[in-house]
């Protein structure tokens, strides 16, 4: 299950209200870390679009990288089939382990080697943009004005952007195309954001649709 702001509560944290979250990168598959959430946690991740975890030590809530700037920055988020284990679907921000290594699974070695990439890394990266924007609603920001104005003026501007992209593929050059298709997937990003849902829900659909008509 995907999970978002909106389904969060069918997570099956028990009596326990603790459940292991697997931090790993979007792009290169590689596992960072585990740690744990409870589900102010779990609330606070998906609000922020970055990692909040449980520190059972400290019993207290931590944001992954609010002191060493090591952040992890939320792509998606799901469960197994029981929901009770979490999936973090994050772009790390720096070295995800606090020994120095990019993952907590692996030696020094690691240290060297660059990070995957991904011919679509960017539009992660907007979805995650887009996410800090609407959570620190600042007075500044076009995304947090935008999604401010309500769901139907987001509406209104997914169609304006989809009309204008229309005309551009009928009728445009490839550079006006481009640009246009590039203004409707972030207007289409914010108001998915503003309702809580990531681009992988939008993935996991076509994947769904796909698998219908083999």
């Amino acid at each position: 299950m995907i999970v978002t702001l909106a389904n969060v509560s069918e997570v099956a944290f028990g009596e326990g209200r603790l459940l292991p979250a697997i931090a790993q990168d979007v792009d290169s598959g590689e596992v960072l870390m585990l740690a744990w959430m409870n589900p102010e946690a779990l609330q606070l991740t998906l609000q922020r679009g970055r990692a909040v975890f449980w520190s059972r030590s400290r019993s207290a809530l931590w944001e992954k990288g609010e002191t060493s700037g090591n952040a992890l920055t939320l792509v998606a988020c799901h469960t197994d089939c029981d929901r009770d284990t979490l999936l973090l679907l994050v772009r790390a921000r720096g070295p995800a382990c606090h020994q120095g290594t990019l993952t907590c699974f692996a030696g020094d070695a690691l240290l060297q080697r660059e990070p995957a990439t991904s011919a679509l890394s960017f539009v992660s990266q907007l979805e995650s943009i887009v996410a800090s924007r609407l959570a620190a609603a600042a007075p500044d920001s076009y995304t947090a004005k935008l999604a401010s104005e309500g769901p139907k003026r987001l509406a209104q501007k997914v169609g304006e952007e989809g009309l204008e992209t229309a005309l551009a593929a009928a009728s445009g050059s490839d550079a006006e195309f481009i640009g246009e298709a590039a203004d409707l997937l972030y207007h289409l990003t914010v108001a998915l954001r503003a309702r809580g849902l990531p681009l992988a829900a939008v993935d996991e659909e076509l994947r769904r649709r796909h698998a219908a008509r083999r």
